[in-house]
């Protein structure tokens, strides 16, 4: 069953959507991990749109907007942050509906194989040879781009990790680099991530 975080601040709609949601097999969740999130634009706290950014950088679940904020400047800032989505209030329950299934049905599994090694995006984790173990984050992101392009350099990897910061020293990317050579030798992958001098690391 897949599960929909549904983010809206007016409970009547939230109500609404959480039985319309569960009446067609979607089970309704208020936090990620979800499969799907539907938010609002205008919440009490914070904006649609920095949750977006946030889920789509931590989760990586497909977003719909469903708002009444209904202006084509907003709708390129929805598209702008991540999602997949926009749809404006009030809305059709059955044009919603088909574009969940629409998102759902293109979805493709989040894996990514090379030399053995299968790393799940989806859940963090990492397996070889049977075995399995979780990954953080940042050690997904470091493995999912060694396995993509072979060859990383030290800025490309600093860039992937932490575009959204201010600084972050390269002792950093070497605690991260460390962990994932740990935690892959525990899974029988040892000497998979290999440093490649004045350059960078490679798989």
């Amino acid at each position: 069953m897949h599960k929909i975080l549904v983010v809206e601040d007016d409970e009547s709609i939230k109500r609404e959507l959480t039985a319309l949601l569960s009446s067609n097999g979607y089970a309704v969740v208020d936090a990620p991990p979800c499969d799907l999130a539907l938010l609002d634009v205008n919440l009490p706290q914070t904006s649609g749109f920095d949750l977006c950014r946030r889920l789509r950088t931590e989760h990586k679940c497909p977003v719909i907007f469903l708002t009444a904020r209904d202006s084509a400047e907003d709708e390129i800032i929805g598209f702008g942050v991540g999602a997949d989505d926009y749809i404006r209030k009030p809305y059709n329950a059955s044009v919603l509906l088909m574009r969940i299934a629409r998102l759902f049905n293109s979805a493709k599994p989040a894996v990514l194989t090379a030399d053995g090694l299968t790393l799940d995006l989806s859940d963090m984790s990492v397996e070889y040879g049977g075995t399995r173990a979780e990954l953080t984050k940042n050690e997904t992101r470091i493995l999912a781009c060694l396995i993509q392009n072979g060859l990383c350099t030290k800025e490309k990897l600093l860039e992937e990790l932490w575009n959204d910061s201010l600084y972050i020293d390269e002792n950093t990317l070497y605690v991260n680099i460390g962990r994932l050579r740990d935690k892959l030798k525990g899974i029988g992958a040892d000497g998979f991530v290999r440093t490649v001098r004045g350059v960078g690391y490679r798989l």
